[in-house]
């Protein structure tokens, strides 16, 4: 089940593209966009992590931190980095322990083929820790100006 508004976004410590741990008391003070996506260079996931990638700046010039979660291993993210200049930390998430803490994972469809995996989702977590807004069936191609909006709103 998804966090609601207002909850307390669910703690998670995960190891980025170079190994180094992030959790998310480290964000405290600071707003937090965690996006969720289901594999790293697939042609959606490619083009929301550019997406984000070419808007970073305006995400820094907010104050707000920038995470993307998969369930990828650390070298697979760090490749997905390289190959497209990706300039803010994507976390490795294995056991999908996380993707399962904030609800984004589950029974998924695909041309007749059923597998579990991650739902494209993103969180706007607060600077206090809760969540702020919840972005379900997510299009790449729009969401990181739609998340952009929302915060300069």
């Amino acid at each position: 089940m998804l966090p609601k508004i207002n909850q307390p976004a669910p703690a998670f410590e995960l190891p980025d593209e170079n190994g180094k741990i992030h959790k998310l008391e480290d964000y405290r003070g600071r707003s937090v966009v965690l996006y969720f996506y289901p594999k790293d260079d697939t042609p959606g996931c490619t083009t929301e992590a550019c997406n984000f990638r070419d808007d970073y700046s305006k995400y820094m010039d907010a104050g707000v931190a920038l995470l993307g979660v998969s369930p990828d291993n650390v070298k697979s993210h760090q490749k997905f980095r390289t190959k497209y200049g990706l300039n803010f930390p994507l976390l490795a998430d294995e056991g999908h322990v996380v993707c399962d803490k904030y609800g984004v994972w589950g029974r998924k469809k695909m041309m007749g083929h059923a597998y579990d995996g991650v739902f494209r989702t993103t969180f706007l977590i607060s600077p206090d820790g809760l969540i702020q807004k919840v972005y379900e069936n997510v299009k790449p191609a729009d969401h990181s100006q739609e998340i952009l909006t929302d915060i300069q709103a």
